[in-house]
């Protein structure tokens, strides 16, 4: 049986081994990411985009009056991360969390700021589910987010804030950490969808018999699949839970309603992250039994074929032995008579088998 070729398996833990805490090394495998920094700056009447040449020239937004999004792609990029953390005074275990990109979704509160991270999740061109951590820092009047490189699900709210349209230009930051979250959460709706039309094709194939050497390994994927969705949303639970119950000055009360209507959605999706991942189980169990089935019938027509031949079997052994004096040998007609016999025999036991439904 040929073995199941898939990506290696690999682990960044080692390169954590022995390093005193805060210490920041980037554990993800996007080493040769160039640095790239867009900032939304904005206000109810005008916003100003650019994309920042150096970190330093992130420095200026703190202290303004309007409301800025600082999005830095590349976190390969240790010293420019090292730069912005001491400026705007970030915890060096929370830069040490930002580029361990095996974090565990999770919501610290360190009065000053928020630190969040959650997992962004999309399907690719290939339906091939892209998996990448995003780390949130939320301040008075400002939002950074981390991100390992380019390509992400905010594209929406980038045209929401540049045409004015809903209601992030109206209200503050944690409006606009909500705003990023809300996107997450939609595109987790997009992945589930899409899983669900894979699982109930995969049923469709497996009732009727198409593509089944294929199938196990497509069930296979499947659960790897939800398990890292799963892995993704269960956590997000807890922290949407802890903002909508916070009692920081950073977020509002009139946004904390926001944040339970996420809540909402990442219970609607976790629900529905088990019964798909219940459903492919059942499809494995389909496939065995189909499997199993399959094998039934092939014995079931074996031991037909077996049965018939056991008399006829007989038959032939007893008018096969070597004896001199067997009384129909001296029959003219014996032979004709034998044939005759076995013939009866097998259409008799067809007959019966047909009764019986065997057949």
């Amino acid at each position: 049986m040929p073995k199941r070729k898939g990506k290696k398996r690999t682990t960044h833990y080692k390169k954590q081994l022995g390093q005193a805490p805060g210490t920041l090394i980037y554990t993800g495998e996007k080493e040769k990411t160039k640095l790239f920094i867009e900032s939304f700056d904005y206000t109810p009447d005008q916003v100003i985009e650019k994309e920042l040449a150096t970190v330093e020239d992130v420095f200026k937004y703190k202290q303004t009056d309007s409301i800025s999004w600082i999005n830095l792609n590349g976190l390969n990029h240790i010293t420019e991360i090292e730069k912005l953390g001491d400026h705007y005074n970030l915890h060096p275990l929370v830069l040490e969390d930002i580029v361990n990109t095996s974090q565990r979704p999770k919501i610290d509160d360190y009065n000053d700021y928020i630190f969040l991270v959650a997992q962004m999740m999309y399907y690719d061109a290939d339906e091939q589910i892209v998996n990448e951590q995003i780390s949130f820092i939320l301040g008075k009047n400002y939002v950074l987010t981390f991100q390992e490189a380019e390509g992400d699900v905010f594209d929406m709210l980038r045209d929401r804030i540049r045409n004015g349209k809903g209601r992030v230009r109206q209200h503050g930051s944690d409006y606009l950490l909500y705003a990023l979250i809300d996107s997450i959460v939609d595109h987790y709706y997009a992945i589930i969808e899409t899983m669900g039309n894979k699982v109930e094709e995969l049923e469709d194939q497996l009732f009727e018999g198409i593509r089944e050497e294929e199938i196990t390994n497509e069930i296979q994927t499947l659960k790897r699949e939800i398990l890292k969705i799963r892995r993704a949303i269960f956590p997000l639970r807890e922290i949407i839970n802890r903002i909508e119950k916070s009692e920081s000055s950073l977020i509002e009360e009139k946004t904390q309603r926001y944040f339970s209507d996420v809540y909402d959605h990442v219970i609607q999706i976790s629900e529905t992250i088990e019964i798909y991942r219940e459903m492919i189980w059942s499809l494995m169990d389909m496939y065995m039994t189909n499997i199993s089935n399959k094998m039934n019938e092939v014995m079931k027509v074996l031991t037909i074929i077996a049965t018939i031949f056991i008399p006829l079997t007989f038959i032939a052994g007893i008018y096969g032995m070597n004896f001199e004096y067997i009384p129909e040998l001296q029959l003219k007609n014996g032979y004709f008579y034998i044939w005759g016999l076995m013939i009866l025999i097998f259409i008799g036991m067809l007959y019966y088998f047909k009764r019986k439904k065997w057949l």
